[in-house]
């Protein structure tokens, strides 16, 4: 059967037809993966064939080339590297070919599926032509074949990065970009085609917004865009300007003006679509601001890397208005679609980050309109009055808003009871969780709540968590917050008296015939949760009691008769929210003096957890592990007795790379049990190290499980001790092999950054647990071959000048564990290490009192391994 009838029984209605031709495609491509990529570039290119077997060719050609998971992208790049030169000079052509085809969806799919070919052929310097052949005579050709063009090298900038494009390929990209954005362009598929290039070209022009009269032009081309006839191409040009106002913050003085006279038209007049852009332009820029003003402290000098420009404040007496304006313009129903988003909650959100960017001074721009609107009849101006307050409670001091919120408080409790708009006591719960969030608890000085207004403030939670679900769902968010202010509150909590009927009202919420509706009975567990988490032991019998009815309501889901896949969806949910909540009663009660009588329901409880392991649900698993790890903490020994039946599934949590948080929280609670079991748990260790060192080689799991399996090895050796021995061989290359990668991979993005010392931490974790683990042990000479590499792999770290303060804390813990357990056998390596004198002087001089502590400890160890 030829290529062109598979791709179209594949889409039949017919499934015995689809199956058979699925099944054939696979073949096809598994036999002969040249031949099939070859037939799918023709059938996409020839203009004579069918367009639904067109469109479908070029998807799986795309899906050929690309995959979610790593590995499987992996697979398939080198799959196409491996394929000979003239099958892909073909294919190459037949997609350029494509780029003219007078059906705009095949176009489409050429330009993505070019695009992935980029992505993996001009890293590899293959394909050089490419950008070339695609600008040749761009402005000869087409008004369709030019807009297939401009999207192509749109989807290549999203595919490659900046450093395999050549500047002088660059600026003819962005030329014939920003030329075909031009109001001289006639075409408006062209300039849509153009400006949605750009917004992906964006991360390329470094170069261009370096210099003034090209950022010029590109910024006057992008702004007369926004006033374009034509609403899509309006919404691609502010979509720019927001991409602008993250990428190039620190260029934008000389446009802002312009830029709020265009952003504020477009939120008073513009369609929707174009009025949020609009607003999530502001958004971006006090995202920027927020993140300077945190990062430097607000303690600018002058020659201050990023300098805060103060563009929000400098707008605030028009910006505020604007915002409060779109706070207006709600929607019916917004409270009751979890994925509502209008100009209102736009809005609102936009307020929120305008607070936290200006503080104090935003506190009189919006005062006088929650003043005027907050009483009146329509619905509308007393929610947005609401809604404006809640928005600014973060950001602002609490000196500056305590006279306010007091004030406003009885006004809420009376609101929260007495409006007759759903909305308006859904925005009121809401606000009144943000001001138990951020203007209660024991860092501020004058408290809210106070024992005058305590009972009214929990009677009216309580009565409000009976309402419709979106506002009892807030209701339960507030006494959440309300609990967790009383953290740290010492030995009497002003919630003790209300304590009972807090739990029952909260259980009663979780039973409610709705409580699936606006996640209700999530925020129901959320706050019981975090209101056991906060009491005190005058409650502890209390929260004893509570025991054997989450047990039950446990139990019960496991009794399942047959579900429909909505019903066990809810079911594996709710699974999830009672194991989550026996692990906060499990910390709370598991260690003296409710102990005793607690360890008294660990057998049927562990039996549950257990039962949960048999559900098909990630969530459950996740979340019965980690209560497993609490129980482990605080059965100590004793959990041993749990380990022959438990152990089969700590294997398969191991073994579970599809879901990845499963296998990441399963190597955490290892560590719990071997923190609780000490060298009970040597048993266990060949098939637990087995697997973790399978985890490590597998290019299948995902890479942020990796240093906490480090970290693993380390609880392991201070588990077990001089044991350890037989795990030397095997885990020291592995965890040089990671050291090395770890040691310069710097300095790609934040995000690589961070991975890079989450895992030079998980690596230092495990070479400390080791030291100590032998120390004292006479099998220490064991590790003497590592120690060169170690004070290698510390001196390259901190010659890399990029590691967080955790990182720093370890590093200097490793130094001082090497000094201690290897003495004298190290001790003029570690005189010749750097990190043995600037790192540790850096350590000794500190801010950070534990990264202190750590160096004068390092320091001792290292004066004694020297002096011997």
């Amino acid at each position: 059967m030829e290529v062109t009838q598979l791709l179209l029984n594949a889409q039949s209605i017919d499934g015995t037809v689809r199956k058979h031709a699925e099944e054939n495609l696979k073949l096809f491509q598994s036999q002969n993966l040249a031949g099939f990529l070859l037939s799918l570039a023709g059938e996409l290119a020839n203009d004579e064939k069918p367009v639904d077997s067109r469109k479908l060719a070029g998807l799986v050609l795309k899906n050929a080339l690309d995959a979610k998971e790593q590995h499987r992208k992996y697979e398939l790049v080198q799959r196409w590297l491996s394929l000979d030169m003239a099958t892909k000079t073909q294919i190459r052509a037949f997609l350029l070919k494509t780029l003219s085809s007078p059906v705009p969806d095949v176009r489409s799919t050429a330009s993505q599926v070019i695009a992935k070919v980029a992505g993996i052929e001009l890293p590899q310097n293959q394909w050089p032509e490419l950008v070339g052949s695609l600008l040749s005579n761009i402005h000869q050709l087409p008004a369709h074949v030019k807009q297939a063009t401009l999207e192509t090298l749109g989807y290549l900038c999203e595919e490659v990065s900046p450093d395999v494009v050549e500047q002088e390929h660059v600026n003819k990209i962005l030329t014939a970009v920003v030329q075909g954005m031009n109001a001289a362009e006639g075409n408006n598929d062209v300039r849509l085609a153009a400006t949605r290039a750009l917004y992906m070209a964006l991360g390329f022009a470094q170069a261009n917004f370096n210099n003034d009269m090209e950022r010029d032009y590109i910024m006057r081309v992008v702004c007369e865009a926004t006033l374009s006839p034509e609403v899509k191409i309006r919404q691609a040009a502010f979509e720019c300007l927001v991409s602008i106002a993250s990428t190039y913050y620190e260029k934008l003085a000389h446009y802002m003006q312009d830029i709020f006279n265009i952003t504020a038209k477009a939120v008073r007049e513009d369609d929707e679509s174009v009025a949020l852009q609009a607003i999530e332009f502001w958004s971006s820029i006090c995202d920027e601001e927020i993140d300077i003003l945190e990062e430097y402290g607000g303690e600018f000098t002058g020659d201050s890397d990023v300098p805060c420009f103060y563009f929000t404040k400098q707008a605030l007496p028009a910006l505020v208005p604007l915002l409060l304006e779109t706070l207006l313009k709600q929607e019916e129903d917004q409270d009751l679609d979890e994925g509502a988003w209008n100009i209102a909650m736009a809005g609102g959100t936009c307020l929120g980050l305008v607070a936290r960017a200006v503080g104090d001074d935003i506190v009189p721009h919006v005062m006088p309109f929650i003043e005027e609107k907050i009483s009146k009849p329509d619905w509308r101006e007393r929610e947005a009055a609401t809604y404006a307050f809640g928005s600014i409670l973060e950001g602002p001091s609490p000196d500056k808003l305590m006279t306010i919120v007091n004030a406003a408080l009885t006004f809420m409790l009376n609101a929260l009871t007495k409006d007759p708009s759903n909305h308006v006591k859904d925005t009121t719960a809401w606000t009144l969780g943000r001001i138990f969030e951020f203007l209660h608890g024991s860092t501020i000085e004058t408290p809210i709540i106070t024992q005058a207004n305590c009972q009214q403030i929990i009677t009216v939670l309580i009565q409000t968590m009976k309402d419709a679900p979106n506002v009892a769902e807030k209701a339960c968010g507030a006494l959440y917050f309300l609990a967790q202010g009383y953290e740290d509150i010492g030995p009497n909590s002003p919630l003790t008296p209300f304590f009972q009927e807090i739990i029952q009202s909260l259980l009663a919420v979780a039973h409610r015939e709705d409580a699936t509706e606006s996640r209700l009975r999530t925020a129901a567990y959320e706050a019981l949760n975090e209101v056991v988490r906060c009491s005190t032991d005058e409650t502890s019998a209390m929260v004893l009691q509570l025991v054997p009815v989450i047990m039950l309501e446990l139990h019960n889901t496991l009794e399942g008769e047959k579900l429909s896949s909505d019903e066990r969806e809810k079911q594996n949910e709710l699974q999830g929210l009672l194991c989550g909540c026996l692990q906060v009663i499990i910390q709370k009660l598991g260690s003296e003096p409710t102990k005793y009588v607690f360890m008294q329901h660990a057998d049927q409880m562990m039996g549950l957890f257990l039962r949960v392991f048999g559900c098909k649900s990630a969530t459950a698993h996740e979340e019965a592990m980690l209560a497993i790890g609490a129980l482990a903490y605080a059965a100590g020994p004793d959990f041993a007795k749990y380990m022959p039946e438990f152990y089969k599934y700590l294997e398969m949590g191991l073994q579970n790379f599809e879901e990845y948080q499963v296998c990441a929280v399963t190597v955490g609670v290892i560590g719990d049990i071997c923190r609780a079991l000490e060298d009970k748990i040597l048993p266990y260790c060949d098939g637990i190290m087995t697997q973790l060192l399978k985890d490590l080689s597998s290019n299948q799991l995902h890479r942020s499980v990796k240093p906490p399996i480090f970290s693993c090895f380390g609880d392991i050796a201070l588990a077990i001790g001089e044991n350890f021995e037989k795990y030397i061989n095997y885990s020291m290359p592995m965890l040089q092999s990671a050291a090395e990668l770890s040691a310069h991979a710097s300095g790609a993005d934040d995000e690589m950054t961070e991975y890079t010392n989450s895992l030079r931490n998980g690596i230092l974790e495990a070479y400390s647990g080791i030291f100590q683990g032998f120390k004292n042990s006479p099998k220490t000479q064991l590790l003497i071959p590592y120690a060169p590499h170690i004070l290698q792999f510390l001196d390259s770290i901190y010659m890399e000048k990029d590691m967080d303060e955790v990182v720093m804390k370890t590093a200097i813990g490793v130094l001082g564990d090497l000094a201690d357990t290897l003495g004298s056998h190290v001790g003029g390596l570690i005189q010749q290490s750097v990190s043995s004198k600037e790192f540790l002087n850096e350590c000794l001089s500190s801010d950070d009192h534990t990264i202190k502590e750590a160096a004068e400890w390092a320091k001792h160890a290292i004066t004694r391994a020297i002096s011997v």
